[in-house]
């Protein structure tokens, strides 16, 4: 046999990288103690940039704890959906009594403040407003902390008959509740497992982590052509299949405001039905795009801003109004990070106004109006179409 060289290309799992920082994502897991991996034991916090690292931290297909299998299944398709998301993992044991969801702020000071989103694993708990108020009651902190964020909730659905159909409102804007899951493959396998013994909904969280974490902060994550989910068949927390339930039923969870997986006419594969948040639905935050969108801008705005505090003003001395050069100098500063926003098609347009009357001698204060032209999400398309004579 004469010589020969053969070449076999691998996948090294490099971790990808992504510019800015709107795809930094965190995950939490509430395990039994006995469940959780000994790496975490110590830490309960950690960086986790591919499923390689995850499995050499004890989060592995074959462990013998159902509740890390599943896990293992949402970070796989977390980063299938977007390999090059930035994750910070938090497991933690189960409280023995309410939940507080404190360990959204451990994991978010750990990552210093940088996580835009976070997913939230619950899997055996059932959902409850006052889990929601708690979950955005922590979101509202972070937000004064200058780290705000959004969160996916993935709680037990133990049947959609008796979902609550009025959680949305009271401002729960920074907080969204996914109740589908796959119908299919390796989702479906766990589910069968946990149904036989009765433990949880297995939920689609990783898939929706990659969605949002591979979004522009404008862009909504139920947008056909750009998000397709890779769920082939979709299903909801109960195991039921979307193809079996009523479209009334379909359409009553959506307008409840919670997050699944639908198809659409002539496509294949499956789509988010939207990107809501658990406000009302006639609030500005009233998407999972419009709260990022708000985000960023307020943290570009911060970070141009705080340097400026502490310094001077001046002032016309005849009127003892704001000089003009220090009023266009705040505006052009507090603008820099919109304009920014703007010319990367986050934003359809921005103002900023400084109010030249302040008395800021007497107050120190410097109020500052921003407005924001946001970029609408087309969710509905109707048309027209009929025979005519000749056109």
């Amino acid at each position: 046999m004469s010589t020969s060289l053969k070449i076999v290309r691998q996948n090294g799992n490099v971790p990808k990288t992504l510019a800015g920082e709107d795809h930094i994502t965190g995950f939490i897991a509430y395990l039994a103690t006995s469940d959780i991996p000994a790496a975490f034991k110590t830490a309960r916090v950690q960086a986790v940039s591919t499923i390689d690292r995850a499995e050499a931290l004890g989060i592995t297909a074959d462990a013998a704890a159902w509740a890390v299998k599943v896990l293992h299944y949402q970070l796989s398709e977390l980063f299938r959906v977007n390999p090059a998301v930035s994750l910070y993992l938090g497991l933690f044991d189960k409280p023995t009594g309410a939940y507080t969801f404190a360990e959204m702020k451990t994991v978010q000071n750990f990552a210093s403040g940088r996580i835009r989103q976070m997913g939230l694993w619950c899997g055996d708990r059932a959902l409850s407003e006052d889990d929601l108020t708690a979950i955005q009651g922590i979101a509202d902190e972070l937000e004064l902390q200058g780290a705000e964020l959004s969160v996916v909730y993935a709680p037990k659905v133990t049947s959609l008959n008796t979902l609550p159909q009025n959680l949305a409102g009271g401002g729960k804007c920074r907080v969204s509740v996914l109740v589908g899951q796959a119908g299919s493959g390796t989702g479906a396998e766990l589910y069968a497992d946990a149904k036989n013994s009765g433990k949880a909904s297995v939920s689609g969280l990783g898939v929706v982590m990659g969605l949002i974490s591979s979004a522009k902060v404008h862009q909504c994550i139920a947008w056909v052509k750009q998000f397709p989910t890779g769920i082939s068949l979709p299903a909801f927390g109960d195991g039921t299949l979307l193809r079996d339930l009523d479209r009334a039923a379909v359409e009553a969870l959506d307008k409840a405001r919670y997050l699944f997986f639908v198809t659409q006419e002539g496509q294949s594969g499956s789509y988010m039905n939207d990107s809501h948040t658990m406000d009302s639905a006639i609030s500005d935050y009233a998407s999972i795009e419009s709260v990022r969108t708000m985000d960023k801008g307020a943290r570009g705005v911060r970070t141009y801003l705080i340097p400026e505090l502490g310094g001077n003003v001046y002032v016309d001395s005849d009127t003892g109004k704001l000089a003009p050069y220090s009023v266009s100098y705040l505006e052009t500063v507090a603008g820099h990070a919109l304009e920014d926003m703007e010319k990367a098609g986050e934003l359809s347009g921005y103002k900023v106004e400084i109010d030249p009357d302040q008395d800021v001698a007497t107050t120190s204060t410097v109020d500052v109006v921003i407005k924001k032209v946001a970029v609408p999400v087309m969710r509905h398309v109707s048309v027209k179409i009929g025979f005519a004579v000749s056109v």
